[in-house]
């Protein structure tokens, strides 16, 4: 018999509010009242949430929730459905969702928090055999690096990928998605010791940034050929660097700007090697837009997590109430994956 439940639990719940743009300390625990499941949407109890640089960089001030969204942070959660809105909810696949079931969902916000209300085409199965901690680590990163390598990047089997912040969420999962698929993978990390670790998740080559010239090390490493694909997270000065790095045919994709928002670039090898540059954004698309990127994580990706052939790569937990240190751990840059919170205190349903 399909449980129903009410789409709305009256009580309070207990999130991490931005107090004031500013440092991690700005982070606060605060009452907020139950979220109530609308339309085609489920109610989710949190186990566990996925902590993401953009999640810093809302707390900072520098990138607001779009209109309509939650103000709270978190853009991935894991747990179970405990409601359900009108209209049966159901997956990108046509899976008919069920209290009960256990989840992890990409959100545009509030995943700092006991409870999530989303769309039910913005979830998906816990593939078998992973944890609530390692589930919640899955969403924004495998969203972004199918969307981006796969759909926008084109890369095929026997391509060569580049991926920069091999050492980051993005870059672990883009590296074990590439090899997977038949892909070779050279990716830049800042240390030697994470370079090796880039290495043992699939990575043919991975270059240390703060020692060598990347662009230099890449043309050594194809034999001058260059690579076919390039996620990047920096921009800014890596940009004509980057092209440097392309062969013929050769796309650009554009996912982060930490090493800022312009650049300078010469347009001759753009012609000349026909050279695509391209990018997107995840958060403002609509839940139809990521339904198409669950439904397509579900066939493609999911098997090969339930297989252990890719593997989200957790480096440390923290409780909710501690987010503050979850995001100073983070800005370090001395993490190797991903960092989660965890709700402790248990369903409060």
């Amino acid at each position: 018999m399909r449980g129903t439940g009410s789409p709305s639990i009256v009580g309070l719940m207990r999130v991490i509010e931005i107090s004031s743009p500013g440092p991690a300390d700005v982070l606060c625990v605060a009452d907020r009242p139950n979220p109530i499941a609308g339309p085609g949407e489920v109610l989710i109890t949190i186990e566990a949430a996925g902590v993401n640089r953009p999640d810093l960089m809302q707390r900072e001030g520098l990138y607001p929730p779009p209109k309509g969204a939650s103000d709270i942070p978190g853009l991935e959660v894991a747990g179970r459905i405990v409601a359900l809105g009108p209209g049966e909810p159901r997956s990108a696949s046509g899976r008919v969702w069920r209290v009960g079931d256990e989840v992890c969902a990409l959100l545009t916000g509030g995943g700092y928090a006991e409870a999530c209300a989303v769309s039910g085409l913005q979830c998906l199965p816990i593939p078998a055999g992973l944890s609530m901690i390692e589930a919640a680590a899955l969403p924004e990163t495998h969203f972004t690096v199918w969307t981006n390598v796969v759909e926008r990047g084109r890369l095929a089997s026997g391509e060569t990928l580049l991926v920069h912040g091999g050492a980051s969420g993005i870059g672990t999962t883009a590296i074990q998605l590439a090899a997977a698929r038949g892909a070779a993978v050279i990716a830049t990390a800042g240390s030697d010791e994470r370079c090796r670790r880039c290495e043992s998740l699939g990575a043919r080559a991975a270059i240390n940034y703060r020692s060598m010239d990347f662009v230099e090390a890449v043309k050594a490493i194809t034999n001058n050929r260059g690579v076919d694909v390039i996620l990047d997270i920096i921009g800014g000065e890596y940009t004509a660097r980057n092209l440097a790095c392309l062969a013929r045919d050769g796309r650009l994709v554009q996912i982060g700007l930490m090493g800022g928002a312009s650049a300078t670039i010469p347009l001759a090898p753009i012609i000349l090697r026909r050279l695509t540059i391209t990018g997107s954004t995840l958060r403002i698309r609509t839940p139809e837009e990521k339904g198409a990127i669950a439904a397509a994580l579900e066939r493609e990706v999911w098997p090969l997590l339930a297989s252990g052939r890719m593997k989200p790569i957790v480096d440390r937990t923290f409780p909710l109430a501690d987010a503050p240190s979850a995001h100073r751990v983070l800005e370090s840059g001395q993490i190797f994956g991903k960092v989660v919170l965890r709700n402790d205190t248990g369903s409060h349903f």
